[in-house]
């Protein structure tokens, strides 16, 4: 066990005021089928694996660790796909007066539903992930796609997603700038919408869905673990993929739900602020976010997953980059035995919280408060692998440290 004076993480219970817990309903086992229905449609479609880690889980002092690795979704190196695919079925739909059922993938690619729908313009703000599946699915659809990265995104992310035929930019300003020049542009083009997985009043059907579509991952996760995780560790960035973890995962268990952990960057870390705060409102981090998880790099939370949070979480993580270096080396470098896992920056984060609270002697209080032993059962999400392959050889193979 590491011994070290003050560890590079932080941990909040949940103290939040609860609410009405209005979103819960939207991601239940019946609207997530509905969504993995639809990306069944699709050609590409494949369960991601879930590695499950014998060895690791021995060495951590637990019964089990699992790890649902999403660098096999679709080919992308990331779930976000899920997501964006989902938003977007279900924005044509609507556009077209159809419920999704009737638009499968060979519908939506046929020459008749394009010369009756016309062209639509789907526009993201994007740190990497979110923009490159937004990017895809338009290509794959046979619709335009605009997309807005901040400054400081690197050559690898902006060319995976200009590859899919988007337009790319990189903007002068942090992501959530991004957001808002992306909600100024879309009213200038017919069929024209922001996809975006961060709410705000009136905007809140393309984050839902988006949600819905994330859950696929989370209703997949749940069929392979095949018992009640005792304890879920998940990353947020603005909060939607977290958002849609947690919801499921509470309605699916909602006489005894795993304790869930929401882990993010110091320099992003919306969700602990807000808990630490303690009032229920939300809090927003401005400003430069250095942080090598630059998916998780995101200072405005979404409304869907905060409210989620409020009522279900556990508790909230806050650390430095250190913690998900950790994750990243020890899936790379994992037991002979155990299956290796590629998972990049912001990826590795979930598994590399929990690992740093049962290894780091200045953790134990954590350890102690959320019932972290022998007898638990741990499920963690690898939400993308090496997307930036550069600096995952770095840290991985030469042992920088960020």
């Amino acid at each position: 066990m590491s011994k070290t004076a003050e560890p590079d993480l932080r941990y909040v219970a949940n103290h939040l005021p609860k609410t009405a817990d209005p979103y819960l309903a939207l991601l239940s086992k019946a609207e997530v089928t509905r969504a993995r229905d639809f990306h069944r449609s699709f050609p590409q479609y494949a369960v991601t694996p879930l590695a499950d880690l014998r060895h690791m889980a021995e060495y951590l002092g637990v019964a089990r660790v699992a790890v649902k690795d999403e660098s096999w979704r679709f080919g992308l190196n990331s779930f976000k796909v899920l997501g964006g695919s989902y938003a977007i079925g279900r924005f044509l739909a609507q556009e077209m007066g159809r419920d999704i059922s009737e638009l499968p993938y060979s519908v939506l690619v046929s020459d008749g539903f394009i010369r009756e729908l016309g062209s639509a313009t789907f526009i993201a703000a994007t740190d990497g992930n979110h923009g490159r599946g937004v990017a895809w699915t338009a290509r794959e659809l046979r619709q335009r796609c605009i997309v807005l990265m901040p400054k400081g995104t690197s050559a690898s992310r902006f060319d995976n997603i200009a590859a899919l035929g988007a337009e790319v930019s990189i903007e002068d300003g942090n992501y959530d700038d991004c957001v808002r020049m992306a909600i100024e542009m879309a009213p200038t083009y017919e069929h024209g919408v922001i996809v975006q997985d961060t709410s705000w009043p009136g905007y809140t059907d393309i984050p839902t869905w988006i949600m819905q579509g994330y859950g696929v991952m989370a209703d997949e996760a749940a069929e392979q673990f095949g018992e009640r995780p005792t304890h879920i560790f998940v990353q947020a960035g603005v909060g939607a993929m977290a958002g849609a973890v947690t919801g499921y995962f509470a309605g699916l268990y909602p006489d005894d739900p795993p304790r869930i952990v929401v882990v993010e960057p110091d320099t992003a870390d919306c969700m602990f602020r807000g808990a630490v705060r303690g009032d229920g409102e939300p809090v927003t981090v401005t400003g430069d976010m250095p942080s090598i998880m630059a998916g998780l790099s995101c200072g405005e939370p979404c409304e869907l997953g905060w409210d989620l949070f409020k009522n279900h979480a556990t508790g909230f993580v806050s650390g430095a980059d250190s913690f998900t270096v950790r994750g990243m080396r020890m899936l790379a470098g994992n037991f002979k035995d155990d299956p290796h896992v590629v998972s990049g920056e912001s990826g590795a984060a979930g598994f590399g919280a929990f690992a740093s609270i049962m290894l780091e002697e200045g953790l134990a209080p954590v350890r102690e408060e959320l019932c972290l032993g022998p007898d638990s059962k741990v499920l963690c999400f690898s939400t993308e692998g090496d997307t930036d392959p550069v600096r995952y050889k770095q840290i991985v193979w030469d042992g920088i440290d960020f």
